[in-house]
This record gives structure tokens, C-alpha cells and sequence, in this order.
């Protein structure tokens, strides 16, 4: 589908997207000094610190995008689906938070002392707050589909990608002394979790989408997205204020 054109079919729906994303993701500054192993140990740990605040959040994501959905296990079911994973599928241990730990712990050894105490975890960022609260705000007023679409396309669809550039960048040389980052987190979502959760979503919208919502579809994605960009932007511009 040319750049400008509307999406006439689901697949040039997910080009687009994947368009925008090439765009408003992998070509900031976020990545791009991550990538190049241009973080020193202050930006490092204030990221760990901060997306722990956006990893704590998430299951507050799905819970309100659960109450988003039609009363039909075909809406709600994926979406519960991505919430057990957080839940570590009811496995002592398996949680996301406690594998975001040993993400944390190997870059901030501080975090064993405050990461199981939340009231006495670092203050959250505007940036993270803002993306918290852009999904939640958005999931109140939004219908089953636009719900499935900002968790689906807005988020998932990408995810795995962007978590796997995460993965490459902290395995950087420059970051791995003294002591080696634990990347675990990153590429199970990355390598697992993020792609079966989209072909989740994705079997709904394709069946549920239609051309008169293409675009619909494809504007409330863009806007999910933008915000979780504006995250990784805001998180690198308030460290450089350390």
C-alpha cells in the first residue's frame, strides 16, 4: 500500500503500522544510543527503574481493557490470555515481576533492597505516568474493537520487535562490565510471549475488522503507539536531567 493511500485489507492495515513504527521507534534517540552503547550506568538504571513503574502498571492495562471488551470469551479470552502470563500462569516464581527483577537487580543491585516494597520505589516519571494513563483514559470511553485494537496493533504487534532491539542493545559490550545484564525479561517477550499474544488480538480484528474501519483501526493503533514512543523519549530526555 503506498505511503498516504487507505488500507483496503487487514495486511495493508499491519504494513502501515509496521511503517509507523520503522518511523517513530527505531529511528530516535532511545535506540539508537542504546544500540550504539552510549549509556553510561546513571541512564541505564534510571531505565530499569522506570519501566519497572510501566511493567507493574501493565496488568492495570489489560484489567481495563478486559472491562473494555464484549461479554464474549472471543473478546476478552486473549486479553486474560496476556494477563496469566503476567501472572506467571500461576507458577510461584514465574511472575513478570519477579523476571523484571533479575532484569533490574543486574543493572541496579540497590533494587533488592526497594524493588519488593513499592511505596519505596524511585518516583515515576511524567513519561511513564503519561503512557499509563493514555491507555487507561483510552479504555474507558472505547468500543470492544477499538479496545482490541490499541492492545492488539497498538501495542502487541510491535512489541516483540521493539523488545528484541532492547535485548541487542543492553547485550552492547560497554554494558556487560563488571557485571553482566540480565536480558531474560526482554527475550522471553521478545522470542515468545509478544508474538502469541498478537496472534491472539489478531485473530479478532482480522475477523472483526472491516473495510469501513480500516482506517478507524489503523488512527487509534497509531495513536497507542505514539504514546509508548513518546515513553522510550521521555524516559532518555529525563535521564540526561540526572
Amino acid at each position: 500500500m503506498p505511503e498516504g493511500e487507505q488500507p483496503q485489507s487487514y495486511d495493508e492495515v499491519e504494513q502501515a503500522m509496521q511503517r509507523y513504527i520503522d518511523q517513530v521507534f527505531l529511528n530516535q534517540p532511545f535506540f539508537r544510543t542504546l544500540l550504539g552503547g552510549e549509556w553510561d550506568g546513571r541512564v541505564l538504571r534510571y531505565f530499569a527503574q522506570q519501566y519497572a513503574h510501566y511493567s507493574a502498571n501493565f496488568p492495570r492495562v489489560l484489567g481495563s481493557a478486559i472491562a473494555a471488551m464484549a461479554p464474549e470469551d472471543r473478546w476478552w479470552i486473549p486479553l486474560a490470555e496476556n494477563l496469566w502470563d503476567e501472572a506467571g500462569r500461576g507458577i510461584p516464581g514465574h511472575s513478570h515481576a519477579v523476571l523484571y527483577g533479575s532484569f533490574l537487580h543486574s543493572v541496579d543491585p540497590s533494587s533488592l533492597l526497594w524493588y519488593p516494597q513499592r511505596s519505596q520505589w524511585p518516583k515515576m516519571g511524567a513519561s511513564v505516568q503519561g503512557a499509563v494513563e493514555t491507555f487507561i483514559d483510552f479504555f474507558a470511553e472505547a468500543s470492544p474493537l477499538e479496545a482490541m485494537a490499541a492492545v492488539g496493533l497498538g501495542s502487541e504487534f510491535f512489541a516483540g520487535q521493539v523488545m528484541g532491539v532492547i535485548a541487542q542493545g543492553l547485550r552492547h559490550p560497554r554494558y556487560q562490565k563488571p557485571n553482566p545484564i540480565n536480558t531474560a525479561f526482554w527475550d522471553v517477550h521478545a522470542e515468545h510471549d509478544e508474538p502469541r499474544h498478537y496472534a491472539l488480538c489478531s485473530a479478532v480484528l482480522r475477523e472483526q475488522t472491516t473495510a469501513k474501519n480500516y482506517d478507524r483501526v489503523l488512527d487509534i493503533s497509531k495513536r497507542i503507539a505514539g504514546s509508548e514512543s513518546l515513553m522510550y523519549e521521555g524516559i532518555y530526555q529525563e535521564a540526561q536531567t540526572l
